[in-house]
């Protein structure tokens, strides 16, 4: 049971609940929940647990292609204070990443291949592209982007006419992502301020969004406490962009994504579905005091 705690330490059960707040999303984008919910109640489970089983895995393989680094700046993880074997991580991170590919094709083809890309783009993040300073957090942004179509693909039809959507979400984690480079020790304002207007952009995209769905003051419900969330703690690492600070505003930017998937899910279906993905904030946060976020 010890090693069972530590490998779901391991896998951020707090970032596993907003990825699933993605596929619920990218599954009211696509009108699933204005039909009838109980023919699609088994793709719902499986394209969920896919994407718990991808991210687990893809933040698994962080820790292992960090272990060197880890050893230095965060010898309390798993693999550096030796709870956990590289080669028992890397095994885990494969099992993961490949349940997840597998439970992704059980509902189809294109969701598999979905499921492949978040993957392949997962560890190419891992493998390489967090030492680059504009891929590392694109190539982590499209994993996001990614997500959000895979809850699409749920009805595959719908991804031709909202495939472009996913630009949103690869801001947004591209600006997280950016944002965290100073977590350890400390960031410069620069990063902090153009992670801002990121959020301005993707606040302004949802909720140009809503005013042509005409669900505007629904999505706001949702997009006010989601700028509160996500504004105030990078208001106080911009004044003082301490590693404190900026981990403090990297926790609050993954946390919130649950309420930026409700703000999407009212504007493009209906405001049941989007309390439903909202209700996830509370056990999000929950994990979040029990689990490392970052």
């Amino acid at each position: 049971m010890k090693k069972l705690f530590i490998y779901l330490r391991m896998m951020r059960p707090a970032n596993i609940i907003t990825s699933v707040a993605d596929i619920l999303a990218g599954m009211a984008i696509a009108g699933v929940f204005t039909a009838t919910v109980t023919s699609h109640w088994l793709s719902i489970i499986l394209l969920c647990f896919s994407t718990a089983c991808l991210y687990g895995g893809g933040i698994v393989f962080n820790d292992v292609f960090d272990a060197d680094l880890d050893r230095i700046e965060r010898p309390e993880r798993a693999i550096p204070s030796g709870l956990v074997t590289l080669t028992e991580a890397t095994l885990l991170g494969t099992i993961l990443l490949l349940t997840g590919i597998i439970l992704a094709a059980l509902h189809s083809l294109t969701s598999g291949i979905f499921a492949l890309a978040i993957a392949f783009f997962a560890l190419l993040y891992n493998k390489a592209g967090k030492h680059h300073s504009f891929f590392g957090p694109l190539s982590m942004g499209i994993c996001r982007g990614l997500n959000l179509l895979l809850g699409v693909s749920i009805i595959p039809a719908m991804l031709y006419s909202h495939y472009w959507l996913a630009i949103i979400p690869v801001i947004y984690i591209f600006s997280i992502t950016m944002t965290s480079r100073g977590e350890v020790h400390g960031g410069n304002q620069k990063n902090l301020y153009i992670a801002a207007i990121l959020y301005a952009i993707v606040i302004g995209s949802i909720l140009y969004f809503s005013f042509i769905n005409q669900q505007w003051l629904w999505s706001l419900i949702f997009l006010l406490p989601f700028a509160w969330m996500i504004f105030k703690p990078l208001t106080k690492a911009i004044q003082e962009p301490i590693g404190k600070n900026i981990g403090a505003a990297v926790k609050a930017g993954v946390i919130s994504l649950i309420l930026m998937d409700a703000a999407w899910a009212v504007t493009f279906s209906s405001i049941y579905p989007a309390l439903g993905i909202a209700a996830l904030l509370p056990v999000s946060i929950w994990l979040s005091k029990l689990f490392a976020v970052t």
